[in-house]
């Protein structure tokens, strides 16, 4: 912003509470989950949900475990109305899912809103009304305190009167004096006590009062101090569910809900991946799992989490963005070379360690937080290539991608291969690529020699072999203590023989590759160590195929 325009802005006040106690708090469990998606996240979707699409996202918020699902806003519209009938016609609730139905504080929205509940076996009735001086002075032409708390308690006594009318539903109460965020704190519990007091809530009939960020103003920290002091300070608070509903305008709706657990709140309501108004509500899946890397179970289950997205991107036609935490296709996923070599090492480590152990141990890999597998996601996409990749990345991919495990020293000749490549074509490759650039200039090389045909004797390591260099054959014999070396004299006899073998790896291959198995040579020349690769069906003669990769590769350097 410009000087000038950042003058219409003022620092929002802080809570006066020297004597907070949530810093010092830790989470332990979980609260209360509400999902928001078939209401608050719908109504803020260019194209709401038709009714067969927000059946077919209920019916996956249940299999995710949420026991709480506000299923729209039945006295706004038609569809909104049809919906909940049609989870009642076709009994699409389980026996332990309370559906929640938000309303105004109307009389003939509430009438509406008891008209869809018939069938229902278990409700939760949302009311609201606008408390804020903002809202006051601007939505409501100045109202006073007292005409938006008598707006409250009608609402409230007009709810309480008709629950009787729906004897055969258990009926949760539930009031939010809404932007709560921006509201003066002696009137929201002025507001909520006098509610509370109609509703008369008992240790088993709780009234759940939602305090909401409609509007996140401040940091988190302001909202945290917001929440003990309401917590502190609320009428029955053993028969108040203190519940948090977070937006996101200041990029913290998370955290906002984080801090207000510590500061005594029971319950959250949010919505997948954070849909919602303008920069959209709180991300549940966030903090569940969040809470999950912490070793709490939340209740909900996120284990097929590439599923949950692909099915909320239908019924939403909203995109989880790449970044997203946990949801994007990207946050498990290094191009940074020096990451990649801690992630494999990591993985490496955590790999041995639980064999060692025979069990599972703490989760240990650098710049993963979880395991991507607990959350359905593979190993495979962790680490992908392009010019800022290193040595470690190009590894892993040949490892997990197409079982090629090379020995440690071979990976700069390698890395430094694929790493140019990337840099020349200016993207990301693909792992397609990667085995083609691998399987070319380092397996099975036949330039400028070729072994043209060999025989072995395993029984006196005798080898005769044919060698085409540039297009010349020429054939000669050798011996050794083993096919490698035979293969060395042989060459040596032929004159070609102005290196040493320094190292030799083998490895049956994994992953479904058209051969069984690599061999690994490397050899010194003029002072260069050259590692090269052989695949065959034949350990042994893959070994060969790798020694003359290497004395052709060493050419070329």
């Amino acid at each position: 912003m410009k000087p000038e325009s950042i003058k219409k802005y003022r620092p929002f006040p802080a809570v006066s509470l020297p004597d907070r106690t949530w810093p010092d708090r830790t989470i332990t469990e979980a609260p209360q989950w509400c999902s928001v998606d078939l209401r608050d996240g719908n109504q803020a979707l260019p194209i709401p949900m038709s009714v067969e699409e927000k059946l077919r996202l209920f019916d996956l918020l249940v299999g995710i475990g949420f026991k709480q699902i506000e299923v729209g806003f039945p006295s706004a519209a038609n569809t909104e109305f049809n919906f909940l009938r049609a989870l009642v016609d076709q009994n699409r609730i389980p026996d332990d899912v309370t559906v929640q139905v938000l309303v105004q504080a109307r009389r003939e929205l509430i009438e509406r809103t008891f008209e869809s509940l018939e069938g229902v076996k278990r409700a939760i009735v949302h009311v609201y009304n606008s408390t804020s001086p903002l809202q006051r002075r601007v939505t409501f032409g100045d109202a006073s305190r007292e005409k938006i708390k008598g707006i409250a308690l009608e609402g409230a006594s007009i709810i309480r009167d008709l629950v009787p009318t729906l004897p055969d539903t258990r009926i949760d109460l539930q009031y939010s004096p809404e932007s709560f965020s921006d509201t003066e704190l002696d009137f929201s519990l002025e507001v909520c006590n006098a509610v509370t007091e109609i509703w008369n809530p008992t240790p088993d009939r709780k009234i759940i009062l939602n305090l909401p960020a409609t509007v996140e103003w401040s940091t988190p920290n302001v909202h945290a101090d917001q929440i003990e002091w309401f917590c502190r300070n609320v009428d029955r608070r053993e028969n108040v569910v203190v519940s948090l509903h977070t937006h996101n305008d200041r990029g913290t709706g998370v955290a906002a809900t984080e801090l207000g657990l510590l500061a005594g709140a029971d319950r959250v309501e949010g919505t997948l991946f954070g849909n919602g108004e303008r920069t959209g509500n709180l991300d549940i899946v966030t903090v569940a799992l969040n809470m999950n890397s912490h070793g709490i179970d939340t209740g909900l289950d996120f284990s097929d989490l590439s599923m949950i997205r692909k099915t909320y991107e239908e019924c939403t036609r909203m995109i989880v963005p790449d970044r997203l935490p946990y949801g994007g296709e990207l946050v498990f996923t290094a191009f940074s070379g020096s990451h990649q070599d801690a992630i494999k090492k990591g993985l490496d480590r955590r790999k041995a360690e639980v064999e060692a152990e025979n069990e599972d141990i703490a989760w240990g890999v650098p710049y993963l937080t979880i395991d991507p597998r607990d959350i359905g996601r593979s190993y495979e996409a962790i680490i992908r290539i392009n010019s800022q990749s290193g040595k470690g990345g190009v590894a892993y991919v040949l490892d997990q991608e197409h079982g090629f495990d090379l020995p440690k020293t071979m990976h700069p000749q390698v890395g430094k291969l694929v790493s140019n490549e990337a840099d020349a074509k200016g993207r990301e490759l693909l792992n397609a690529e990667i085995r083609e650039l691998f399987f070319d200039n380092f397996v099975n090389v036949e330039s400028p020699m070729k072994l043209v045909n060999f025989d072995i004797d395993h029984a006196t390591w005798n080898c005769e072999a044919t060698v085409s260099v540039d297009g010349v054959e020429k054939s000669g014999k050798g011996s050794g203590n083993g096919p490698i070396n035979s293969l060395v004299h042989c060459l040596e006899e032929l004159g070609f023989k102005d290196f040493s073998v320094t190292d030799y790896r083998s490895q049956a291959l994994r992953g479904g590759s058209d051969a069984e198995s690599a061999a690994y040579v490397q050899i010194s020349c003029d002072d260069k160590l050259v590692w090269g690769c052989g695949v065959s069906s034949s350990i042994e003669d893959a070994g060969l195929y790798a020694l003359i990769s290497a004395w052709n590769l060493s050419r070329s350097l």
